[in-house]
């Protein structure tokens, strides 16, 4: 039998018994980045598969997404084999995304750069030497057993409660693993990585989609270490730190979920009301900005904080600067000659700032209103002016970039950054990104709320992502203050509203193997179904409904 496959505009027939690797080999010579995967009829293929189908085949290397996780999977087994065979009673444990780079810590401490240098040493040895990833499929209970004698109960217990009877396990040398997705064919594929001390613990730092062939330069985020740091002791306070631990809460029944909820939700009110607390202590403070990425709640913390507020005597003014887009023909288009309404530029400056001015000033202004239909600002008709104990409080995409309030001296400016930092993760290797509990978040809300389906959020996904590391993750340093949306029990609830709708996205779909590694990963999580006792005030309310306030 042959099959028809389509690469790059040229078709090639393989036959059957072919590997993807052997046709791969050949492509190779033509590509400059090392290919290390393949998604065939929008399947996500290891190449070392055999080719069972004709049909239409991309190619992953870091310059996607897709390529850029399958390295990193390499990269993370290099260090875990390293550091078993120069430091055997070490462990490593993966915690979250930071800059360009990976932020890891030991459990025996703070590492030296030279230590770091010893272990990259090793690691490119077994670069040299070529060595298989290897898959096996087993027991998920003879796996638990595996993983329990050699110092990976964390593992184990994420394999307790899957509802499959399999797990796919990856071999390496003498050196087995488990990873959430797939892994490049061999050590050779991921010869470029650097580690670097950071903080308490250090850096992976390898290709990425910006950076596709060299490794890009570290650029440390000291707020941003900071409020992950904080969220970690609060892990501590609610004994869960991985999915297993959560899973294992759970499965003790509503006392212990209801428990987790309280815990969780007075965390958060904790913190708004320091922020709130902080405010007030900076007399100045007549404007409170508040931005952060798609699906992180700016909208319920904009309307929590104005309570806190309101409790230390002050009377919040609300302004969106939704209604201060200039008209539609004066937007600014992106580089595909479409409108780019994210752009600082969308919205009129001028007159945002003058209207600032005047209120700082005592004076009276008239709001705009945007009428998105036909596309032109008009005037509202609502009135406001800033009395002694009034604050202003605006809420948007642009709110950390100075530019956008550029004619308002800094000390009347509180600038607040919100995003769901997840810091818990699947195990002590397998870590929950924060775009992935966004992305969540962000398909639930759109079901709900703006009738989108499943495959338009995956489908519009990749130009908010594109948005966000232009207008917000730049200007995040920018914050006075940074809050942690995150709720650790909120992907238990999530889970129930979006695996029936990421279900919908068949392999028709340039979607579907997002759509398939997203219910995978949900299928980690025990479901919560106790959602009569999440408050009406909560975060997650604003994505899965009845909340208390209005959005």
């Amino acid at each position: 039998m042959r099959y028809e496959l389509k690469i790059k505009n040229k078709i090639i027939y393989a036959e059957k018994g072919e590997k993807y690797i052997d046709i791969i080999n050949e492509i190779q010579k033509e590509h400059s980045l090392p290919i290390l995967a393949v998604k065939h009829n929008n399947n996500i293929k290891e190449l070392n598969k055999y080719i069972e189908d004709s049909g239409k085949i991309e190619l992953l290397d870091t310059s996607t997404l897709d390529g850029f996780r399958i390295y990193q999977r390499g990269v993370l087994f290099l260090l875990y084999m390293a550091l078993k065979d120069l430091y055997p009673e070490d462990k490593l444990f993966v915690h979250h995304a930071i800059g360009s780079g990976l932020y890891c810590e030991l459990r025996s401490g703070k590492p030296s750069q030279k230590k770091l240098e010893i272990l990259k040493k090793k690691m490119l040895e077994y670069v040299e030497k070529d060595l298989l990833f290897e898959k096996s499929t087993i027991s998920k209970f003879r796996a638990m057993k595996i993983f329990e004698n050699v110092d990976l109960k964390d593992k184990s217990a994420l394999f307790k409660y899957r509802k499959k009877d399999k797990v796919n396990i990856y071999i390496c040398d003498k050196y087995f693993n488990y990873f959430y997705g797939y892994m490049p064919p061999s050590t050779k594929y991921i010869n470029k990585f650097d580690l670097k001390s950071v903080d308490e613990g250090f850096v992976v730092l390898q290709p990425n989609p910006k950076s596709p062939d060299k490794i890009p330069e570290y650029k440390h985020y000291p707020k941003l270490s900071f409020t992950f740091n904080e969220y970690k002791e609060w892990l501590k306070i609610l004994e869960v730190s991985t999915v297993g631990e959560l899973n294992e809460l759970i499965s003790k029944g509503p006392h212990e979920v209801i428990e987790l909820i309280r815990v969780s939700e007075a965390l958060h009110e904790k913190k708004y009301a320091q922020i709130a607390d902080d405010i007030i202590k900076r007399k100045n403070t007549k404007i409170v900005l508040i931005a952060g990425p798609s699906s992180s709640g700016k909208t319920t913390s904009a309307k929590r904080l104005a309570l806190q507020l309101k409790v230390n005597g002050l009377k919040p003014i609300p302004i969106s600067l939704d209604d201060y887009f200039v008209d539609r023909e004066k937007t600014p288009k992106d580089e595909n000659g479409n409108y780019d309404f994210e752009s600082i530029y969308a919205l009129n400056l001028d007159l945002f700032n003058t209207h600032l001015k005047r209120l700082l000033n005592g004076e009276e202004v008239e709001l705009p209103k945007f009428d998105f239909i036909h596309g032109k600002s008009l005037k509202s008709g609502k009135k406001i002016k800033i009395e002694k104990n009034q604050i202003l409080i605006i809420e948007g995409i642009h709110g950390l970039n100075e530019i956008l309030t550029e004619s308002i001296p800094k000390e009347f400016k509180y600038k607040i950054y919100v995003s769901a930092l997840t810091q818990m993760n699947l195990d002590s290797m397998n870590r929950i990104t924060t775009t992935d509990t966004r992305l969540i978040r962000r398909i639930v809300r759109d079901f709900k709320f703006r009738g989108h389906s499943a495959l338009a959020t995956l489908k519009m996904w990749p130009s908010v992502r594109r948005g966000e590391d232009r207008n917000i993750f730049p200007y995040q340093e920018e914050a006075d203050v940074m809050f942690n949306s995150n709720l650790i029990y909120e992907l238990s609830v999530l889970k129930i509203f979006a695996e029936p709708l990421l279900l919908s996205v068949d392999n028709t779909n340039q979607e579907y193997s997002e759509a398939k590694r997203l219910l995978k990963f949900l299928d980690y999580f025990l479901p919560i179904t106790e959602l009569e006792e999440i408050p009406r005030k909560s975060i997650i309310r604003e994505f899965i409904g009845r909340s208390t306030f209005k959005y």
